[in-house]
C-alpha cells in the first residue's frame, strides 16, 4: 500500500502537513524537507524544477502515489512542467499499475480568495520566485478576472523564519516593511493571500501590524492562510478519485525525511509542531 508524501523546501510544510493530519488523519504521510538546500524562493526556474523532480522521485521511490507539494515556490515554478511532462513519464514506466499524482496548494488557495473579498482588491505576500511566476495572478484571472490583484515580494521573511528569529523584535521592522509597502500599493485590498506556507509562523505579528492599520486606516483586511483550504481540497480530491485513494495505507503513521542534520530538522520541526518528532537524514 502507499502513502501520501507531503514535500517542502523546508520548514513551512508542516504547516500543510498538520492541517492535512487533522482533516485526513487515518491515512500514512511522508513528509520531506530539503532543508539542505532551502530557500528556494531565490532560485532559477531551472535549479528550483531540477530540486523539486529529484524530490518527487525519490518520494516515488518511497512508495508514495500522491505527492502534495506543499511549497509554493515549487508549485509555482515546476509542479506544471512535472506534471505534464515528467508524470506520463512515470507513470508509463511503472510495470505494476500504480498510478502517481503531484498535486500544489495554489489552486486551492486561489478557489477560495473570490468568496472572501469584499472589495475585489486582492494582495499576494509570496517569495520571489512566486512572484515573478505570476501564478496567482494567472489562476485568479481564470476564475475572477473582475479582482484587482497586486502582488509583494517578501524575501526575508523565509529566511527569518528557517532561523528562528521570526519570534524576536528584529522581525517587526520586515513585516511592517512588506505589508506596508502592498497596502500602499493598493489602499482598497481588503484579503492578503499568504502565499508561502511558511508566513503562518508569522500569523501574530502580521494580526497585530495590521490591527494598527485598521485603527488608522478604518479598514478591515482578512489574511489568508493556506493550510485549512489545502486539506480540504485534498479530502475532496480523494473523494472524487478512487483510484488514488484505492492505493492508500491506513495506519495514520507519518515519518518525516530531511536533506539537512536530522537532529537540527527535528528540534525546530517540533518547535513548529508544537509536539515532539524525530526525522532521518535522506539524500536526493
Amino acid at each position: 500500500m502507499a502513502k501520501i508524501g507531503i514535500f517542502d523546501s523546508g520548514y513551512g510544510g508542516l504547516t500543510i502537513l498538520e492541517a492535512i493530519r487533522k482533516q485526513l488523519p487515518e491515512y500514512d504521510y511522508l513528509y520531506l524537507g530539503d532543508n539542505a538546500r532551502a530557500p528556494y524562493g531565490t532560485h532559477s526556474f531551472d535549479v528550483i524544477y531540477r530540486y523539486t523532480l529529484q524530490a518527487v522521485n525519490y518520494l516515488i521511490s518511497q512508495d508514495c502515489a500522491l505527492i502534495i507539494l506543499a511549497c509554493n515556490t515549487a508549485s509555482a515554478k515546476a509542479l506544471r512542467t512535472i506534471q505534464q511532462r515528467d508524470l506520463p513519464l512515470i507513470n508509463g514506466e511503472r510495470a505494476n499499475g500504480r498510478k502517481v499524482n503531484v498535486l500544489g496548494v495554489i489552486r486551492p488557495t486561489v478557489e477560495a480568495v473570490p468568496q472572501i473579498t469584499k472589495t475585489g482588491h486582492v494582495g499576494i505576500l509570496g517569495t520571489p520566485a512566486t512572484v515573478s511566476s505570476e501564478s496567482y495572478v494567472l489562476e485568479l484571472e481564470k476564475i475572477a478576472p473582475n479582482l484587482t490583484v497586486s502582488q509583494q515580494a517578501c524575501p526575508m521573511w523565509v529566511p527569518l523564519i528557517e532561523s528562528g528569529e521570526h519570534l524576536h523584535e528584529g522581525a517587526d521592522y520586515f513585516v511592517e516593511k512588506y505589508l506596508r509597502e502592498i497596502l500602499n500599493k493598493d489602499p482598497q485590498i481588503d484579503t492578503l493571500v499568504l502565499g508561502c506556507t511558511h508566513y503562518p509562523l508569522l500569523n501574530d505579528k502580521i494580526a497585530q501590524w495590521l490591527n494598527k492599520w485598521y485603527m488608522v486606516n478604518d479598514k478591515m483586511v482578512n489574511v489568508i492562510a493556506q493550510g485549512d483550504l489545502v486539506a480540504l481540497s485534498l479530502k475532496d480530491y480523494l473523494a472524487r478519485h478512487a483510484e488514488y485513494r484505492n492505493q492508500l495505507s491506513l495506519n495514520g503513521s507519518c515519518t518525516y525525511l530531511t536533506t539537512e542534520n536530522a537532529d537540527r530538522f527535528s528540534q525546530s520541526a517540533s518547535h513548529f509542531l508544537g509536539s515532539p518528532i524525530e526525522a532521518e537524514h535522506v539524500s536526493l
